[in-house]
């Protein structure tokens, strides 16, 4: 099932399948390796989940609430931790 990157918990895991949005955003996004296809792991979430810490193309990307919320992923549904 498709869902938000801000929808994750601590320690799931998965693969990027679009980018919502467009402008400068976006392009910020595409910038950072976040593109369709791209594994990612979320590390850590802050509280009130903003930010959200997540592990990327081999780094660590800390995206605001409103960001994650334009990612959409595929969630591995064994939460594998790809490090």
């Amino acid at each position: 099932m498709d869902e938000n990157l801000n929808d994750l918990s601590v320690g799931s895991s998965g693969t990027v399948i679009k980018v919502l949005g467009e402008g400068p955003i976006r392009r910020r996004l595409f910038d950072m390796g976040v593109t369709p296809g791209a594994k990612f792991y979320v590390r850590k979430k802050a509280p009130l989940g903003d930010p959200i810490e997540i592990t990327i193309r081999g780094y660590e990307l800390t995206l605001r609430k409103d960001e994650a919320k334009s990612i959409i992923v595929k969630a591995n549904s064994d939460s594998e931790v790809n490090q």
